[in-house]
Formats: C-alpha cells, sequence, structure tokens
C-alpha cells in the first residue's frame, strides 16, 4: 500500500509527524507459542498458559517482546506509509527498541502501530533512508507496549 502524498523526493516534508495508523491485528496463544519454537524460546511465561496461570506475576502468559517488536516490518507494508515513487524496501537495522510493560495474552490481544517519521537520508542515486517511530499499542492497555525506532532503507521506481 502506498501513500500518494509521501514520496521519495518529498519525505523530508514529513520529518516530525505521524505519517500512519495501522488497523488492529489479532495475536493469539497459537501465534505466540508459534513464534516460540520458531525463535528457540519456547519458555513457559510465554507458552505454558496453565503454568503461567499459577506462577507468572502476570497472572497468564506473555507475548514476546521480540514478537512485538518483529512487527513493524508488518506494520509498515500495512500502514499506507510507502512512498508513491519507491519500488521496494530493506530492513536497514533499529536505532532504539524497547518492550515498556508485559502483554498478557489471555484469550487473545489486539495490536496496532502509530508510525512517526523521524529522519530521511539521501544516499545517492534516489535512494532514501528512513528512520520511523513505531509506538506499537495493546487494545485496552495504556501506554505503548512497545517502542522502536525503525531504518528502513528505499529504492526508487525505475523510469
Amino acid at each position: 500500500m502506498a501513500n500518494a502524498d509521501i514520496l521519495l523526493s518529498n519525505a523530508h516534508e514529513f520529518v516530525g509527524r505521524e505519517i500512519g495508523l495501522t488497523d488492529w491485528l489479532d495475536i493469539d496463544q497459537m501465534q505466540v507459542n508459534i513464534f516460540g519454537e520458531v525463535t528457540r524460546w519456547p519458555t513457559w511465561m510465554h507458552n505454558d498458559r496453565d503454568r503461567a496461570a499459577r506462577e507468572s506475576p502476570y497472572g497468564g502468559t506473555i507475548i514476546h517482546g521480540f514478537f512485538l517488536i518483529s512487527l513493524i516490518t508488518y506494520f509498515v507494508r500495512i500502514g499506507g506509509i510507502d512512498p508513491a515513487d519507491g519500488s521496494t524496501s530493506l530492513n536497514y537495522g533499529m536505532d532504539k527498541a524497547r518492550v515498556l510493560q508485559p502483554v498478557v495474552i489471555g484469550d487473545g490481544i489486539r495490536v496496532r502501530d502509530r508510525i512517526g517519521l523521524m529522519k530521511v537520508v539521501d544516499k545517492g542515486d534516489g535512494k532514501r533512508l528512513f528512520t520511523t517511530s513505531h509506538h506499537i499499542e495493546v487494545e485496552g492497555l495504556d501506554g505503548p507496549a512497545a517502542y522502536v525506532e525503525y531504518l528502513n532503507m528505499w529504492f526508487p521506481k525505475k523510469a
């Protein structure tokens, strides 16, 4: 999805503004379990509902912080912030990533992302390095559950 207003050539005009708010995304315990398996971190606090209900200070299983953070690439894609004249982008890393509060899964949660444009750097040949801020919100929680400053290298469409 592309934002018709944001172009690689004018992206600097959007610095300091919120440029996207995603729709809600449903996350359930099965997804958390799969994430735990593929990342080799299926710990009881994340994946064992019965034990977490008994022993966790949160009263249930919690989503992996890295799971929340890993969603930013998805949120960038669905958030409508792709420059209309951009052909593709590559993950360039993160400047900052913080898990700000635990998120209890229960019967499922809903998350979304508030995306801001922090910085645009010209990398030559029409390429731009975007730094975006991501406030990952969980329905029913006050304040963001995670905060990420994400770097994304954009390449222009070929003429």
